[in-house]
């Protein structure tokens, strides 16, 4: 079952179904993943009066965005921020139906954050266009609720079907849930949890990534779903980090950097502004990494290993599957390019010959 809330990225993002952490120095000391809205504790009070004039005051705010956001770059409309609003009182509010009752307006109510932040989180969903993922630090993706904050890409429901595809893959060889798969990439774990899931108590999966902080985040999702025995995280690049399992990897999944260069700066403003750039760039045709990824799953993966790759779209995948029989002959074999929910050709799947 999926969250209503876990269409928001597609409404915001309806073609770039992108997902991927930054890369960022390794040396860098991560920060402590922050605690998503909705897991913070009722610790402040406002009083209804205050918290009235609040919402008044947020509600007119997404509404004089009207149109404005889709027309420059596609992005979100008055109605989408109004859900989004009340998505933030849900998370914010200990008991949100306060809003609309005629309770006193003296009567004080239980937030989990103060009302000063509360007007400076609206203020830069509004001003600054930051990612309504950022301001209440969570995604529902699937049936999880993931933490996200910045430096983290936020998952997109275009990468669930990867989830799908594993499923099917396991299903079809019963000897591939039993192994050791890898999810390169992995931003806030959405993924390797999912596919963790699929596999049951027998697999277990590598979470790789070379961003500190998107490591971080990813160990504290992994940890909410108690699969810390099943899902490992480990720091790196690509293939770097798993060096000591070649040739031993049932299965790779990955949705990497694929925009070409050139397309960055046309993104929405939530992507542009706010997410890693470097979590989005392919280089200059987005194909860069989608090839590390195929030249490394030849080796790592074991006889009949499948894997899993997103595109961003028809070109790329036609490509990616030109290049692994052409440029790598014999390597793969059942090669196979799927469509995503909304037909667009997004995923490229296949196993190890």
């Amino acid at each position: 079952m999926k969250s209503s809330r876990a269409s928001l990225s597609s409404i915001l993002q309806p073609v770039f179904s992108l997902r991927r952490p930054a890369f960022c120095s390794a040396a860098a000391a991560p920060p402590k993943p922050q605690t998503p809205l909705h897991l913070r504790p009722p610790a402040f009070r406002a009083t209804l009066s205050d918290l009235n004039r609040w919402h008044a005051w947020a509600k007119t705010q997404a509404s004089s965005v009207g149109s404005t956001f889709s027309a420059l770059d596609g992005g979100p409309d008055s109605s989408l921020l109004l859900r989004e609003l009340n998505w933030l009182v849900e998370d914010a509010v200990e008991h949100p139906a306060l809003l609309s009752t005629e309770s006193r307006a003296a009567a004080e109510v239980a937030i989990r954050a103060r009302l000063e932040e509360m007007y400076e989180l609206w203020r830069q969903r509004i001003e600054e266009r930051r990612p309504f993922q950022y301001v209440v630090g969570c995604e529902h993706w699937r049936d999880l609720i993931l933490s996200v904050e910045e430096g983290v890409l936020i998952p997109r429901p275009e990468t669930e079907a990867i989830v799908d595809l594993v499923d099917r893959a396991v299903k079809a060889d019963s000897e591939l849930g039993e192994g050791l798969w890898a999810d390169l990439g992995t931003g806030s774990g959405a993924v390797a949890i999912a596919v963790a899931r699929v596999l049951g108590g027998g697999g277990r999966v590598l979470a790789v990534d070379l961003s500190p902080v998107a490591a971080a985040v990813a160990r504290y999702n992994v940890e909410r779903y108690c699969l810390e025995g099943r899902v490992s995280v480990r720091l790196g690049s690509w293939f770097d980090p798993l060096k000591d399992v070649e040739g031993e990897l049932s299965g790779v999944v990955s949705n990497p950097p694929y925009i070409p260069s050139k397309d960055i700066h046309s993104l929405q403003a939530e992507v542009s502004r706010h997410e890693p750039v470097l979590a989005l760039d392919g280089g200059a045709d987005g194909m860069d990494d989608l090839i590390h990824l195929c030249n490394g799953a030849a080796s790592m993966l074991k006889p009949r290993g499948f894997f899993a790759f997103e595109t961003n779209g028809e070109t790329q995948s036609k490509l990616l599957v030109e290049y692994m029989q052409n440029e790598m002959k014999g390597s793969f074999c059942r090669l196979e390019i799927v469509s995503d929910f909304a037909g667009i050709q997004r995923f490229v799947t296949g196993y190890k010959a």
